[in-house]
């Protein structure tokens, strides 16, 4: 069972991301906005890297693990929601693509998008160019990468997988350092930020076997490490991301892990968020594109009070993932449920 600070972190990780996003979109609103100061919350990917890590060796350590069930799972999970929008995306860009600034359709992108490949999105000129259709979709390029890594671990004594784990990270960013040319797609593999997804593995690692913080000191270094992690995302230093923003993030992950939720009251709309965090995660985006289109046309001056507009994005990025979870997300999990169970009665 899922930690019930761990939904919280997710739910809070999911919301940072939605508030980056929503920032940006008020400069396409008035590009003269100054939001130098309000600019943070990419920092929730690194958050849901770390949470990543951390369920993926809670849920497998101590009893038996087959790669091939536990990426089959992983698939059911990832895969249906991802697939409906990304589909969704690349048909409105197909068939209407005057109403999407960001997505052009592109057959061979579409393919890589939908396989979890790093590609060059054609929309993109500069910067953090391979990007999916749906361009929060990269960190899930990540993630399969990380289930792939981590199902060949499972084919070893449990005592040996997390060196093993850090062995084939650490193989890879070297390979793809040294082997792969500039301006590759693998060079992707080759980012340091794979190691959060590590660090949050270690994380359960020592919470399984009781090595937490005490309650007075996870709270202080837990407040703390989250402070740092919003300054350096706002600053944005000149420094590697793993350290800057990848230890910070580890640190909050672990404060919460030491800290017993047991004796608090359940904070259910945070736990509802937790559970829809993934939905929020990939819908955001279009709701946030939708807002601002409509908020052009209809408010004349929509930034004169432009914290309206980012209070309207949250919450109506909120109400439509929490919508998605109950009428997509959920249901989907249900079915494959229900097809396990009716696959393991036919072999009893």
């Amino acid at each position: 069972m899922m930690l019930i600070q761990l939904q919280y972190a997710r739910a809070i990780a999911a919301l940072l991301v939605v508030y980056f996003h929503s920032v940006l979109q008020m400069t396409n609103i008035d590009p003269e906005l100054d939001i130098s100061g309000m600019l943070f919350g990419e920092a929730g990917v690194d958050l849901f890297f770390v949470i990543s890590g951390f369920v993926m060796w809670y849920t497998t350590a101590g009893r038996p693990s087959d790669p091939r069930t536990f990426l089959r799972r992983r698939v059911e999970r990832i895969v249906p929601l991802y697939w409906f929008f990304t589909l969704a995306a690349a048909a409105v860009a197909f068939a209407a693509p005057s109403l999407l600034k960001s997505t052009q359709f592109d057959l061979q992108h579409l393919v890589a998008s939908l396989l979890f490949l790093p590609w060059p999105n054609p929309s993109l000129t500069s910067g953090e160019i391979l990007r999916p259709v749906v361009i929060p979709g990269w960190t899930l390029n990540f993630e399969m990468y990380f289930y792939l890594l981590f199902a060949v671990t499972l084919f070893m004594a449990e005592r040996y997988r997390i060196a093993a784990l850090a062995g084939l990270m650490t193989l890879a960013v070297i390979v793809v350092h040294t082997a792969a040319p500039e301006g590759s797609p693998v060079r992707f593999y080759g980012d340091l930020i794979v190691y959060e997804f590590l660090a949050g593995v270690c994380l359960a690692h020592l919470y399984l076997r009781g090595r937490l913080m005490s309650q007075g000191i996870s709270v202080a270094i837990g407040l703390a490490a989250a402070l740092l992690l919003i300054i350096m995302d706002n600053a944005s230093p000149d420094l590697p991301h793993v350290l800057v923003i990848g230890v910070p993030a580890m640190i909050v992950i672990y404060a919460l892990i030491s800290i017993d939720f047991s004796k608090l009251p359940e904070w259910r709309f945070l736990h509802l968020l937790g559970d829809a965090s993934y939905s929020l995660y990939l819908s955001h985006v279009f709701v946030l594109a939708a807002l601002r289109t409509v908020v052009v046309k209809v408010v004349p001056e929509p930034m004169q009070d432009p914290f309206v507009f980012l209070g309207l994005c949250i919450v109506a990025s909120v109400v439509v993932a929490i919508f998605m979870y109950h009428l997509f997300e959920k249901p989907v999990a249900e079915f494959f449920r229900r097809r396990r169970s009716a696959w393991f009665e036919a072999q009893s």
